[in-house]
């Protein structure tokens, strides 16, 4: 209980989930609200990519978390990295300080998983936050500048070899634009090399790409991919990663960029809980999202292993997040009225993935569509589904522009910025 009098509710991460939450509950005067977050702005995350390859600049697709709730006079913005929660005191610690709670949102999201490889990470760059998005695009700028200024083929080849290893949305979306920006967009603004000689390998270890999606679907990603001149590797293991590159079996590709799309594990915090964690470190909740023991503790989006009454958990995307803010906000209030509490059902939207320029891939349950119609598809809904009104226009004015001048203009090559590996 606050200072007021009102019920306390503490929310740990201002991504889609957590920001879910605190919109709907800042509706109620009688609750008191904290939101922690150790960034100061809410990051639309699915289109990190296109910031990693110079198509958005990083305010395009992140908004201050304070002018999203600043208005909301019972809600307060912590800037500070929750570290620990004590569930028998109902505690948050963070920072060099601790706050009390009388309900917790743990909504802290994922992080990069090398399955059990920790020391891949000094080789590659993560794609989880603007710190890795614009490491990239440095990586990726710079590549280009050196090989223009190396005068030896061998050397240029060299800089010029990138790799992407996961076959997921991200690492296909990455893969399509990396190869978009070299083969295309700026093959005739150097003279000593051809950036259409780069090579972009997207590696895979299961049987083919998305396979979240329908095998035809992820058949398509390949076959466009490789239109694009990707070489895209399903059934392949990476054995190693070190200063030389990747190691395959049998088989090395040197690189000097490579990205890593191929696994999250949930926020280090999750193992403070004391609750029962999956093999990726997300927490077990039950069907109204909390963890045994603690009615008042819910565990929302990507640290979240909910699996009551599915084949397998929901999967670590926006939309679940999403809905579980939403669905979690709602039973607080019904808490306050003594309400019955009803279990969460998620309702699939579908998924999608862009492969670039007119194609993408889309799923709404029997409904799949692919090349430029579901290429609409994704544009709709990434601006739908983006905070802030006017990043809503400037993405779209950028992408019209783009698409008429087929350019990439956020390529401001700045100081290199030291990736986040959390």
């Amino acid at each position: 209980m606050s200072k007021s009098g009102k019920k306390k509710v503490v929310i740990i991460g201002a991504g889609f989930g957590g920001l879910q939450a605190v919109k709907k509950l800042s509706q109620n005067s009688d609750l008191d609200i904290t939101v922690i977050d150790k960034k100061n702005h809410h990051l639309f995350q699915p289109l990190l990519y296109q910031v990693a390859t110079a198509v958005l600049s990083p305010a395009d697709i992140a908004i201050p978390t304070r002018s999203l709730v600043g208005e909301s006079k019972n809600v307060t913005v912590v800037l500070g990295e929750a570290t620990k929660i004590d569930t028998a005191n109902k505690t948050v610690y963070f920072q060099n300080t601790s706050t009390n709670y009388d309900y917790l949102i743990l909504s802290a999201g994922a992080r990069s998983s090398y399955f059990g490889n920790d020391q891949w990470a000094q080789h590659t760059i993560g794609l989880k936050n603007l710190k890795d998005a614009l490491k990239i695009r440095h990586k990726l700028l710079i590549s280009f500048e050196k090989a223009e200024l190396s005068g030896d083929p061998e050397i240029a080849k060299s800089l010029l070899n990138y790799v992407i290893i996961g076959g997921g949305p991200t690492g296909v979306e990455l893969a399509g634009s990396i190869a978009e920006l070299s083969h295309q967009i700026i093959r005739d603004e150097f003279h000593s090399i051809d950036p259409a000689l780069s090579k972009i390998t997207l590696i895979e270890a299961a049987p083919r790409l998305l396979m979240a999606f329908s095998p035809s679907l992820g058949d398509f990603a390949k076959h466009r991919l490789e239109k694009r001149g990707v070489e895209v590797l399903t059934g392949t293991r990476v054995v190693n990663i070190d200063e030389k590159g990747v190691h395959l079996e049998g088989k090395t590709i040197h690189s000097e960029t490579v990205i890593w799309a191929a696994g999250v594990q949930a926020n280090a915090i999750a193992a403070t809980l004391g609750a029962p964690l999956d093999r990726s470190g997300r927490v077990m909740v039950d069907e109204f999202c909390n963890i045994e023991g603690h009615p008042e503790v819910f565990v929302i989006g990507d640290i979240a292993n909910y699996t009551k009454g599915l084949e397998r958990p929901l999967p670590g995307v926006s939309p679940v997040a999403m809905q579980q803010g939403r669905y979690v906000a709602a039973l607080i209030k019904n808490d306050l009225k003594n309400k019955k509490r009803k279990s969460f059902h998620y309702i699939d939207k579908g998924s999608m993935a862009t492969i670039g320029r007119t194609d993408a891939v889309a799923e709404v349950g029997f409904l799949k569509m692919k090349g430029f119609f579901g290429w609409l598809a994704w544009l709709f809904v990434h601006l739908f589904y983006q905070v802030g009104f006017k990043n809503k226009i400037t993405i779209l004015i950028t992408w019209v522009w783009s698409y008429i001048a087929f350019s990439a203009e956020a390529r401001v090559i700045q100081d290199e910025v030291s990736a986040d590996k959390d």
